[in-house]
């Protein structure tokens, strides 16, 4: 039973660590579809505009190679140190790889091609083959960084090696991928067809499940699938470059799966803090005010979502399932009307606006006409089930006593006092096996996950924390985790 425990834990680690990679090469994209979106504002009427083909060039530049950048980010992010070197490695194999899945050698060994065969090797630009190179690399460097090799070529030992090893690996997968690609290929394409043709139940589907993964971080590993053209759909790539999907009945898919995906941070999670707050305890809402109004801008500016679904998903898992069900159902609404709207990663109104200007958008005006139907709904929802069940949201919890006078205050950005109390609160550095950190949260693995002290660290003002497997632990930090990561890893260099 242990180790079949074992082998659960160190899988979910894995997934873990692979959506926050993900992280990497996405965060890339909300500037991208900026600078598209502007772009594409310039050009309208005047084709030939110098200024309009600059922004729109740049912001191309990212989204057409989104594949290397997915392989980047996953060898970064799933190394044990992100060490530079891994960088290198990450494009040898992709370098590699490439070079093996194309038409003239497969034709050399297989002999005459398919036209599905031909289309399969055709499309090895992709965020798939990107990841796989990614953790190809990741592997090599974290197996093989400290090798040392006989004097003689002592040279290429060390992080030197790492890169010899990543092409040797990489050639075996892109020898394996050479026979097995059109098969996979041609499985993925009827897996997008698939969740295409179910139409606006598909996008009800992506809509739900991309909220409810968001605890583990395995939200970014769907968009890859579904926005990012891991599956064939690419709703985010199609919308920004005009290259559309279309149903049987020629109705426009690409813009389906983020259409009504909008309302919600834009008018759903605002309606939600609103509600909230609203039914917080009357002598703990001014302390809750700020929690709830920084959050609600976070959601609607720039789509980052997280600082306030983690407010209360842990203390109320019943009502972010609720959340995740309407975000599915909004999805599914505008995904029955002819209104198309994308963004290019964080679905945010900075976003939006200029993409109303990309070859996809149809109508989009017209989410915020009916959009604050989905924050009426959110508003009703939320401010009744907390009654009804009486729900600890923010601003409603059983009182803490001592440790909430003891509560730190991310307003003053003392991140160097919130990096102690959790530094020790977490054992010291003998305690830390590796810490690192997405847009909200510290995660953290551990040698003995006894030694944690949970109200300790609650005690700084942090949002949530959350224990995803036996030796890992979350900490919910906000937008300011990255100053707070710094920190606590400038105390472990001290007391190591």
């Amino acid at each position: 039973m242990s180790n079949s425990s074992g082998k659960n834990n160190a899988f979910w680690g894995f997934l873990q660590r692979l959506g926050k990679s993900l992280m990497l090469p996405v965060a890339v994209l909300p500037m991208a579809a900026i600078f598209m979106g502007i772009g594409n504002w310039i050009l309208k009427g005047d084709s030939a505009n110098f200024f309009g083909l600059l922004f729109s060039t740049v912001g191309n530049a990212a989204i057409n190679n989104m594949s290397v950048l997915f392989c980047l980010g996953v060898g970064i992010g799933m190394s044990k140190d992100g060490h530079g070197t891994v960088a290198v490695a990450s494009l040898v194999s992709w370098f590699v790889v490439r070079g093996i899945l194309n038409e003239s050698l497969a034709s050399t060994i297989l002999g005459q091609l398919s036209p599905a065969q031909a289309a399969a090797y055709g499309a090895t630009d992709n965020a798939l083959i990107g990841i796989l190179c990614g953790l190809t690399a990741a592997f090599s460097y974290n197996r093989f960084k400290d090798t040392q090799l006989p004097t003689a070529v002592a040279f290429f030992g060390g992080r030197r090696f790492v890169s010899i090893v990543s092409m040797g690996l990489s050639a075996l997968l892109g020898f394996v991928l050479l026979f097995i690609w059109p098969v996979c290929f041609s499985g993925i394409m009827k897996f997008a067809a698939a969740v295409a043709n179910t139409g606006p139940f598909g996008a009800l589907i992506f809509g739900f499940f991309n909220r409810l993964l968001i605890p583990i971080g395995l939200h970014h590993a769907l968009n890859a699938v579904v926005l990012f053209d891991v599956g064939g759909i690419g709703d985010a790539i199609r919308y920004w470059t005009g290259d559309f999907l279309y149903n049987a009945q020629g109705k426009q898919i690409t813009g389906m799966f983020s259409t009504g995906f909008l309302t919600v941070p834009f008018f759903g999670l605002p309606a939600a803090a609103l509600a909230m707050y609203l039914r917080a305890k009357p002598e703990k809402k001014k302390a809750v005010m700020g929690l709830y109004i920084s959050g609600a801008l976070s959601a609607f500016l720039t789509g980052i979502t997280e600082p306030l679904e983690f407010a209360f998903m842990f203390l109320s898992p019943l009502l972010f399932v609720l959340h995740a069900l309407l975000a599915g159902l909004a999805n599914f609404a505008f995904a029955l009307t002819s209104i198309r709207a994308g963004v290019g990663a964080a679905p945010g109104f900075i976003e939006f606006i200029f993409g109303t200007s990309a070859p996809g958008a149809h109508n989009p005006w017209l989410l915020i006409a009916f959009g604050p139907i989905v924050g009426v709904v959110y508003f009703l929802v939320f401010f009744n089930v907390i009654k009804w069940f009486n729900l600890k949201t923010p601003g409603r919890e059983d009182d803490m006593g001592d440790l909430e006078e003891q509560a730190f205050t991310m307003k003053s950005n003392d991140f160097t006092g919130v990096a102690k109390v959790i530094f020790e609160a977490l054992g010291g550095s003998a305690n830390i096996k590796s810490l690192d950190n997405c847009v909200t949260r510290l995660r953290i693995e551990l040698n003995d996950p006894l030694k944690v002290d949970d109200p300790k660290i609650k005690s700084t003002g942090v949002l949530g924390i959350m224990h995803p497997t036996k030796d890992t632990i979350q900490i919910v930090v906000g937008t300011q985790v990255q100053f707070v990561a710094d920190a606590i890893k400038a105390l472990m260099q001290q007391k190591g």
